[in-house]
């Protein structure tokens, strides 16, 4: 059965397995600053200040899987080197046993090095074998590919074109899923679709479906579903999700007359990179928790609008797509997304309350703080934290109903519960320490110094505004007035 709505089928996703098998790379990040060009050719010079590393190709969709809570099963090649040693621990710190990390000592890892300043890419350094895997190699992936299978309910084919998935390999894999009616998700490389055949679903991006069709650019919805429909009478598959950047995703199923075509989540966009990652990630995670594809497509693009709103190939968290979801969200996740609305320039307020019937003295203060900062998050009192404030009759709605209305106001773009925790006093001070947002505000007859949270703001650079409300509207007046 169906999960019957998004935040049903996230809970039913958790747990569940889904193989990635593909070409696994290794993802390194050299960051420095650049202030002057060479003397010696008229080239930037680098002068480094770190270095990281991260899952890439296959291993990016294994990372958005975890992400989401779902346990992801690795099966690709790796050299017997440093980076393939590099890789496999990348992976059991994502929780992920590398046991079918095949090494092959006659290649290298597959590894992209990047050169970065700041946002900036300065250069890409590959270091790959691109030719077929050997027969015996190929050998050991189909029989690593059918020992697996029992345990998953969903496959990922990840190709980069980097002779991992030769066509043997691609029919085992595929015969071996489809004897036990699992559904076999492809993210393509070039234009034979064909190699795939016998697949569930090919997940192009827009560029990719045009150059398998031959097409030019592919920009209206009828394109999108001649280009798709080419592809299904080429390639034996079930249907063609195709992800189209700002303009969503479409689904066109072989034997459904009408396409589907999903508007995308409109949020700021910092990296394009990685979307298409964890847009087959979450549609996978999802069939395999029984979901329909066109939910699961739903559900994939507002995950793919989170990452893109991410620095680097950040992968999905299942915490932020619940917010994403519901709008309300845990500390860490709160954290994370202010960060990241921070990192693309944009100035994050906060307030709080306990909002416990929302009046318009309430929506017109949230208003004009929003109109003040570019992102606004509210922290709603627990319940606990309101008896203690307003006494024992209070609230008169449950912390749950108070965040959710306020998470549908459009002029909010987060809310987080506090009080709820033995650290934590009635006054935000705790939670703005974890936060740290760039400006609070406060409504009120309040001056700053009465406010015990604005030393901890002004402590580490953020702003401090009063603001007034309007007169003869609040929660106890409302309530006196009800039982008049």
């Amino acid at each position: 059965m169906s999960p019957t709505n998004d935040s049903g089928l996230l809970a039913a996703m958790t747990g569940k397995d889904v193989l990635v098998a593909g070409d696994i790379m290794l993802d390194r990040f050299i960051t420095g600053t650049v202030s002057r060009l060479s003397p010696e050719a008229p080239v930037p010079v680098l002068k480094r200040d770190g270095e990281s590393l991260a899952l890439g190709g296959a291993g990016g969709v294994l990372a958005n899987l975890a992400g989401l809570g779902v346990r992801g099963h690795v099966l690709a090649v790796a050299g017997d080197d440093d980076a393939g040693r590099a890789l496999a621990g990348l992976l059991r710190g994502a929780g992920i046993e590398p046991a079918n990390l095949l090494i092959d000592k006659t290649r290298p890892t597959t590894q992209k090095t990047r050169f970065m300043s700041g946002p900036h890419h300065l250069l890409r350094l590959d270091d790959e074998s691109a030719g077929p895997v050997a027969e015996v190699t190929a050998a050991q992936i189909i029989a690593a590919a059918q020992k697996i299978m029992p345990q998953v309910q969903a496959v990922i084919l990840s190709d980069y074109g980097k002779g991992v998935l030769t066509p043997a390999v691609l029919r085992g894999i595929i015969d071996a899923a489809r004897a036990r009616d699992i559904p076999v998700l492809v993210d393509p490389k070039g234009s034979d679709y064909s190699r795939y055949n016998g697949a569930t679903i090919i997940t192009p991006n827009r560029a990719e479906l045009a150059e398998a069709t031959g097409s030019g650019p592919l920009k209206s919805d009828a394109e999108i579903v001649a280009a798709a429909r080419a592809v299904l009478d080429r390639a034996q598959v079930a249907a063609v999700v195709a992800t189209r950047s700002e303009d969503g995703i479409s689904v066109i199923k072989r034997n459904a007359g009408n396409a589907v075509h999903i508007p995308t989540v409109k949020l700021p966009v910092f990296e394009v990179s990685g979307a298409g990652d964890t847009v087959i990630a979450t549609i996978a995670a999802a069939l395999a928790a029984g979901a329909t594809l066109e939910d699961a497509a739903r559900l994939a693009n507002r995950a793919g609008g989170i990452v893109v709103g991410k620095p680097g190939t950040t992968p999905i968290m299942r915490g932020e797509l619940q917010t994403g979801l519901s709008g309300v969200a845990t500390r860490p996740d709160a954290r994370a997304r202010i960060a990241a609305w921070q990192a693309q320039g944009q100035r994050v307020g906060f307030t709080n309350g306990c909002f416990d019937i929302l009046h318009v003295g309430h929506v017109t203060y949230l208003q004009q703080a929003r109109g003040r900062c570019d992102r606004l998050v509210v922290a709603v009192n627990a319940d606990q934290s309101v008896k203690r404030l307003k006494g024992p009759a209070r609230p008169v709605h449950d912390e749950q109903a108070r965040a959710a209305v306020l998470a549908a106001l459009g002029c909010i773009d987060m809310v987080v519960v506090f009080g709820d925790e033995a650290a934590d006093d009635d006054k935000p001070s705790i939670l703005l320490d974890v936060l740290r947002p760039d400006v609070i505000f406060k409504g009120g007859d309040y001056t700053e110094d009465q406010l015990p949270e604005a030393k901890i703001v002004r402590a580490y650079g953020g702003d401090v505004q009063i603001m007034g409300m309007i007169d003869g509207h609040s929660t106890t007046s409302s309530i006196a007035r009800m039982k008049a």
